[in-house]
C-alpha cells in the first residue's frame, strides 16, 4: 500500500486528496514532527510519499532537511503556490524531487500515482534481477600484472624523455586525466601523455572537415577545446566533455544525443591543436604509456576493448552493445590493428562489432596475437 503524508494547512488541497486517493493510505498534519511520528509507525517506509506545502522559503529549507534528514529515503514532493527559479535549487538541495501546484486537478494526483506505481515496480523487479557482472580471469590479471611491470621498467627512459619533451615545448601538465567507462561500467581515471598545446582552444574553430568517422550531416563546429580538463576557454560557461580526441560542449552534445543510431566515435586527421612532440607521440601511440599505470591498478588491461568517455558509453547501452562492456578495458584491443595502418578508417559500426567479438572470444592465444600486432602497428604510418 502506497502513504501519502500531507504536511500543511490548505484544506482544498486536503479535501480533494482524501477523494480522489482509493486504494492509498493518506494522512494530513500541520507538523513536521506529527509527520514523522506517523511514518515511525509505518513498517514499509519505502512505499510512503511526503506531499509538503510551501510556506516561505527559509522555513521551507529548515522543515525540508528536517524531514531528509529523519528519511533520506522518502520521496519528498513540494506542494507550491509561487516558485522562483532562483529557490529552485535550495528545494532540490533540501531533498525535493518532485513538485506539485497547490490548485492542482485530479489527472496531476492521477500522473503522480502512476509515476510512483511504475517506479516501485521497478524496484522490485530490479532486486529481484540477478545481474551478469563479468570477472577478470586469473590468468589475464596476472599476465597484466607482469606485463606491465616489465614494460614500465623497459620503458622507463623513454617515459622520462617524454615527460621532459613535454615540459620543454610547452606549458601544462605533463599527463592528465579524464573519466572513462570500463568493464561492468565502471568509472575510473584514465592517464594519457598531454599531446596538445595549452591554449589550442584559440588557434581553432573549425573541425568539420577533419573528422574521420562524421557524417555528412553533422557539424562538430563546436569542437574547439583542448584536450585537458584544466584548459577551458574563459568565455564558455557550458560543461564541456572530454575524449581522446576532441572536446565538445555537453549543450552540442546533448542537441545530438537524440541521434541514438549516430555515431559515439570522433577521430580527428591533421589536428592543429597537437604540439610537435604530440604528433610522435600519437603516432607511436607513446602517449598511451601512462596507462601502464591503469593495468598495474587494475583499471585496466594489456588487451581489451578500449575504454570509452562516460558520454561515449552512454550511447552504448541498449542490449545490442551492452555485450563490449563484459570484458576487460585494454590498452590496445582488436579494431586498434584491424586496420589503422589503413589511415585508421574503420566505421564505428565495425569497431563496435569488433569489440563485442572480443567480448565474446578473447583468449591467452588471441592476446598474444593482438599484442605481436600492435608492435607493428605502432610503427606504420598513417596515411595523411
Amino acid at each position: 500500500m502506497l502513504h501519502l503524508i500531507y504536511i500543511g494547512r490548505y484544506i482544498n488541497a486536503i479535501r480533494e486528496l482524501s477523494s480522489l486517493l482509493k486504494e492509498e493510505s493518506f494522512f494530513a498534519t500541520a507538523t513536521c514532527d506529527k509527520a514523522i511520528e506517523y511514518i515511525n509507525n509505518i513498517d514499509d517506509k519505502k512505499n510512503c510519499i511526503i506531499l509538503y506545502e510551501q510556506i516561505t522559503h527559509s522555513i521551507d529549507i529548515k522543515n525540508l532537511k528536517h524531514l531528509h534528514s529523519k528519511h533520506q529515503h522518502i520521496d519528498i514532493v513540494l506542494v507550491y503556490d509561487n516558485l522562483s527559479s532562483n529557490q529552485t535549487k535550495d528545494y532540490l538541495l533540501a531533498g525535493v524531487i518532485n513538485t506539485l501546484h497547490i490548485d492542482f486537478k485530479a489527472e496531476a494526483i492521477s500522473d503522480l500515482l502512476t509515476f510512483y506505481d511504475i517506479k516501485r515496480k521497478s524496484k522490485k523487479n530490479h532486486s529481484n534481477n540477478s545481474i551478469i557482472v563479468f570477472r577478470l580471469p586469473l590468468w589475464k590479471r596476472a599476465f597484466d600484472i607482469v606485463f606491465s611491470s616489465c614494460a614500465i621498467l623497459a620503458l622507463s627512459p623513454i617515459l622520462i624523455a617524454t615527460a621532459i619533451a613535454i615540459r620543454l615545448e610547452s606549458k601544462g601538465k605533463i599527463v592528465y586525466k579524464s573519466k572513462r567507462v570500463g568493464s561492468n561500467y565502471q568509472v575510473f581515471d584514465f592517464l594519457k601523455f598531454r599531446s596538445m598545446y595549452e591554449n589550442a582552444d584559440k588557434r581553432l574553430k573549425e573541425f568539420n572537415a577533419l573528422n574521420q568517422y562524421q557524417n555528412d550531416e553533422d557539424d562538430l563546429s563546436d569542437i574547439i577545446l583542448p584536450e585537458s580538463e584544466m584548459l577551458f576557454g574563459d568565455d564558455d560557461d557550458d560543461t564541456v566533455l572530454i575524449s581522446d580526441d576532441y572536446v565538445i560542449t555537453e549543450g552540442t552534445y546533448i542537441s545530438k544525443k537524440s541521434k541514438e543510431q549516430g555515431n559515439a566515435f570522433v577521430k580527428l586527421q591533421n589536428d592543429p591543436r597537437i604540439t610537435r612532440v604530440g604528433h610522435i607521440i600519437r603516432k607511436y601511440s607513446i602517449d598511451e604509456l601512462p596507462q601502464l599505470i591503469n593495468i598495474l591498478k587494475g583499471d585496466m588491461s594489456i588487451v581489451g576493448n578500449r575504454p570509452l568517455p562516460l558520454y561515449e558509453a552512454e550511447l552504448l547501452t541498449s542490449d545490442e552493445y551492452i555485450d563490449r562492456f563484459m570484458a576487460p578495458s585494454g590498452l590496445t584491443g582488436l579494431w586498434q590493428v584491424e586496420k589503422r595502418g589503413d589511415s585508421g578508417k574503420l566505421s564505428a559500426e565495425e569497431r563496435k562489432m569488433l569489440d563485442i567479438k572480443y567480448a565474446k572470444t578473447f583468449s591467452f592465444l588471441s592476446d598474444i596475437k593482438i599484442i605481436l600486432k600492435t608492435v607493428t602497428a605502432f610503427v606504420q604510418k598513417e596515411d595523411v
